[in-house]
């Protein structure tokens, strides 16, 4: 099968789902932060009791209340969040993956299982690995932070 089929029957599980930071909607902003910091990731998923996503925080959204002057750290997460959430299964194609990516101007969606709690986020990097995968002698990958190399010597 092709790249344009795959999408349509591969499900976003088969894509790279990185481990979401969930946190309760009365954690304090500053621990959100430090968190995304600590795991390089540019959002916090807000879940309830039952782990299920109830908004997101960004790093967008931070950016915008830095603009603002100093951060509350001490607010809790629920005032500084968004209610909506953009999420899909891991049973969805990954089609709808790209859809929802393109409809909600977003990079990154929370992945959620068939009850609806939070399996991970996946997004644009995930969406790209999986076209690296089939395209392996066109697509060469290299992560970030690593030391650049070429494929081909370069000059005489």
């Amino acid at each position: 099968m092709g790249l344009q089929e795959n999408v349509k029957t591969d499900q976003v599980s088969q894509l790279e789902v990185r481990d979401a930071i969930c946190l309760s909607k009365d954690e304090p902003l500053g621990n959100a932060i430090q968190s995304m910091r600590e795991k390089n990731l540019g959002s916090v998923v807000v879940i309830d009791a039952e782990r299920k996503p109830i908004g997101i925080f960004t790093e967008s959204m931070l950016t915008e209340l830095l603009s603002h002057g100093p951060i509350p750290l001490e607010d809790p997460i629920e005032t500084h969040m968004s209610n909506r959430c953009p999420w899909v299964k891991t049973t969805d194609p990954i089609e709808e993956m790209l859809d929802a990516l393109q409809l909600k101007n977003v990079r990154m969606l929370c992945v959620v299982d068939e009850d609806g709690k939070v399996a991970g986020v996946t997004g644009q990097r995930g969406l790209m690995e999986f076209i690296a995968d089939h395209f392996p002698g066109q697509v060469m990958v290299q992560r970030v932070g690593q030391t650049p190399y070429l494929a081909e010597k370069e000059g005489a």
